[in-house]
């Protein structure tokens, strides 16, 4: 007989909960909305008692709770009988307890994950790790996108920041190799669905022809030096920086699209800034696009 996961139930006992919160509050919407055909002054009468009754709940319950945390062995039933799942729904209704910060985390993700997916990327949770840190992975598309420092910081950490305000550092990890290729004829690399809200920023470059095949370059934008690495019609552009102490890359030994630092012999892969030699490193990357014969970039800030 297969083992039931208690994660699994305990889920499912939340979900129960919060259907059955959400049924009673439903029945109570639709008392209130037998009342849509009274009198303005009757209806505010009924709306004031109404919060009259959930303001003082809340007040109750607020007062209950001050009490028993000062003593040590009520405050650990406290916390048991907040475990129950209907106990923690209504606490959770009158704003007396936080949604569990790895739930929050995943809407937040659930928010911005449909206009990753319009561009064929997506996001997926690697870790929660209390206090202040949430590590993400970025796959599809997204993982070779050039201007994915633009997707982490204006979708996902932004999304994740404002639902989870206690979260500090939204942390990009390994995400593997590419899921996607360049298609030849293709002229816009792939630009960051956030990109896209901004068209301010751009800086035009260099010809496509300046730029070797398979090949990288040196480039000035406003005043901050940058590599650009050529594959075929698709161009990628990264701070020329190692990750690690900040030395210039451009002298290292290029290898099909890895380049290795010529100092301490960090190795990146030039299409999505990862770092190959130590997961949690990663190269600043910059969106790119190629328009006719002509490549742009915008620096991530």
């Amino acid at each position: 007989m297969t083992a039931r996961d208690p994660a699994l139930d305990e889920q499912a006992q939340h979900a129960e909960a919060a259907a059955e919160v959400t049924r009673r509050a439903g029945e109570i919407v639709r008392l209130q909305g037998l009342a849509s055909g009274w009198e303005p002054a009757q209806q505010a009468v009924l709306s004031a008692i109404k919060t009259g009754i959930e303001e003082l709940n809340a007040e109750a319950f607020r007062r209950l709770i001050r009490a028993l945390k000062t003593d040590p062995a009520a405050a650990q039933a406290l916390r048991g009988a907040v475990r129950d799942p209907l106990v923690y729904q209504v606490l959770l209704f009158h704003g007396l307890v936080k949604e569990p910060l790895e739930s929050r985390v995943r809407r937040a993700l659930d928010e911005v994950r449909p206009s990753l997916k319009e561009h064929g990327g997506d996001v997926e949770l690697v870790a929660v790790k209390p206090p202040d840190t949430v590590e993400v992975r970025l796959i599809g598309s997204c993982q070779s996108c050039p201007s994915a420092g633009e997707t982490l910081t204006e979708g996902v950490e932004k999304s994740i920041k404002t639902l989870c305000p206690e979260i500090t550092t939204v942390q990009r990890v390994s995400r593997g190799a590419s899921e996607t290729s360049a298609d030849g004829t293709q002229v816009v690399h792939f630009v960051s669905p956030f990109a896209r809200q901004q068209d301010a920023g751009w800086a035009d470059v260099c010809a496509l022809g300046d730029l070797p095949e398979g090949g990288i370059a040196v480039r000035t934008v406003n005043g901050r030096d940058v590599l650009l690495y050529r594959n075929g019609q698709a161009v990628s552009c990264v701070d020329n920086a190692c990750a690690h102490m900040g030395m210039p890359l451009d002298g290292g030994q290029l290898d099909n699209g890895t380049l290795r630092c010529p100092y301490h012999g960090f190795v990146y892969a030039l299409e999505t800034g990862e770092c190959l030699t130590v997961p949690e490193v990663q190269l600043a990357v910059h969106a790119v696009k190629v328009a006719g014969e002509r490549v742009a970039v915008r620096l991530q800030r």
